[in-house]
């Protein structure tokens, strides 16, 4: 059971000792440790069928003797329940449409964006009422995995553990930008909006789709990458009915990647964010980014419940952990970045991926684009300040396969890291103090300071790092942090 902690931390595989704490039962429900909502088999429990408030505290559950952490779930289960969206129910999961939603795709070409809006506010009716997963940012995955870290961290004599930081660097975050291009307009405005990512110093990602919707010529393929963008396939035709059967999607399959092999493209998003995680096999690319971190606002619900990236097979995903633009202007009518602002600290929070699409088709009036420049200034912003990597999907795609392959080296010495990459990686030390996880590391830098970052739940993580213009990012986020001139809340 401990392969998933292992891999998520990139810890020695001693660092975790578990074992099941008996029989699991036949059928899956939901429950609870510390602040994440897990969903999988459970021993000895009758667990609710339905996420809310009032479910079982598997902490009561858990119990620690001689260094062996005895669980009442089957870890692997119930972190494959997540991000896979197993808890779903398979009517609604997978991509499957309702009859509805198939009508509204056949007619979708020939209804006025008004309209189209409309309806889709008719669909999403009631949304805000959904506990699962949790709005607008759900991190489960990343409580489950830090509180039982906290748990081993606690056994006798584990000390400090060390681990491989997510990033490189050291950096405490990640950010990406991705642009699908849904239409012949949206085609149109790419270079005007490579401009705009341009002036504030960020690469994007853009999202072809190959086939109806415009002509897609070489020249323009290389006007993206000549200026240092990157080209990722958008579905096959954009129609919604990617995932409709096995045998149409196999047939869509492999017309979208002999696309990926003619387009050099590594990486492949779903039109509409639709998925069927266990299909992927199919899939010749080298990452996805068609999973939603929670998905209450878009036509198919769920969401992976984590701000990392994760392996699903061989295909790397890289979640969609914020709100697209066109659900923020036109569902919620939300004409600022104060949603995004809120999504970015929880994300930094968990030290997590911020992955972000604004499509170049809804940003070409004047209000809109004001938004996106807004939102770029303030990604610039936290750069400087916190030094958070903000990157291309595909650069990220590089960095998770070589930390997913490098490893620990424990010797007389002390602890160093093993592996392509390394020289970019960062040994991190995971332990307890007064009931708090804490994180240290220590970047190759001379200028040194000790920050503290509470979570929803009070534990705090320490991280030692730059000082450099700290202040003002971290004091939002009730971050205390400590220099020799100053000191902050």
């Amino acid at each position: 059971m401990t392969d998933c902690l292992t891999q998520y931390y990139r810890c020695p595989s001693h660092s975790f000792r578990l074992a099941l704490k008996g029989p699991l039962s036949a059928t899956s429900g939901y429950f609870r440790l510390g602040d994440a909502t897990l969903y999988g088999n459970y021993c000895g429990r009758e667990l609710s069928s339905v996420p809310g408030a009032d479910l079982v505290d598997a902490s009561r559950d858990t119990r620690i003797e001689e260094g062996v952490m005895y669980l009442p779930f089957d870890l692997e289960q119930v972190v494959d329940n997540l991000r896979c969206e197993r808890y779903v129910d398979t009517r609604e999961n997978g991509g499957g449409m309702t009859a509805l939603a198939k009508t509204y795709y056949l007619a979708r070409p020939l209804l006025p964006f008004a309209l189209r809006s409309y309806l889709k506010k008719l669909h999403l009716n009631g949304w805000e009422k959904m506990s699962f997963p949790q709005w607008p940012v759900d991190c489960s995955v990343e409580n489950l995995a830090a509180q039982l870290l906290q748990f081993a961290a606690r056994s006798e004599g584990a000390g400090k553990i060390p681990f491989i930081w997510f990033w490189p660097e050291g950096a405490p975050g990640c950010a990406i930008m991705t642009h699908d291009v849904e239409t012949q307009s949206g085609y149109d405005f790419c270079s005007t909006m490579m401009d705009v990512d341009d002036s504030f110093g960020i690469k994007a990602s853009f999202q072809i789709v190959p086939e109806e919707r415009y002509g897609v010529s070489a020249a323009f393929l290389n006007s993206l990458r000549d200026r240092g963008f990157e080209v990722a396939i958008h579905d096959l035709n954009h129609d919604g009915h990617l995932y409709k059967d096995r045998e149409q999607f196999l047939r869509r399959a492999a017309k979208i990647n002999a696309y990926g092999k003619q387009y050099g493209a590594e990486g492949f998003r779903a039109a509409v964010l639709y998925r069927k995680q266990q299909w992927y096999d199919a899939l010749q690319f080298s990452y996805d980014m068609s999973v939603p971190n929670v998905a209450h606002l878009d036509p198919q619900h769920g969401g992976c419940c984590t701000v990392m990236p994760y392996f699903i097979g061989n295909i790397l995903e890289l979640p969609v952990t914020t709100t697209q633009d066109y659900m923020l202007f036109h569902i919620l009518n939300d004409y600022s970045i104060s949603l995004w602002r809120r999504q970015i600290d929880l994300i930094m929070e968990k030290h997590g991926l911020m992955s972000f699409l604004v499509h170049p088709d809804y940003v070409m009036k004047a209000r809109e684009m004001s938004i996106f420049q807004e939102l770029l200034a303030h990604l610039a912003s936290l750069r400087k300040k916190t030094g958070v990597w903000i990157t291309t999907p595909g650069e990220v795609n590089r960095w998770w396969r070589q930390r997913a392959e490098m490893r620990l080296v424990e010797d007389g010495e002390g602890v160093r890291i093993e592996g392509a990459g390394k020289e970019r990686a960062r040994v991190a030390y995971a332990s307890e103090q007064n009931g708090r996880l804490i994180f240290t590391f220590q970047p190759p830098a001379d200028r040194a300071s000790l920050h503290q970052v509470h979570n929803s739940s009070g534990e705090g993580l320490h991280l030692t790092r730059a000082a450099d213009d700290l202040g003002e990012f971290f004091g939002e986020r009730q971050i205390e942090y400590h220099t020799n001139e100053r000191r902050g809340l």
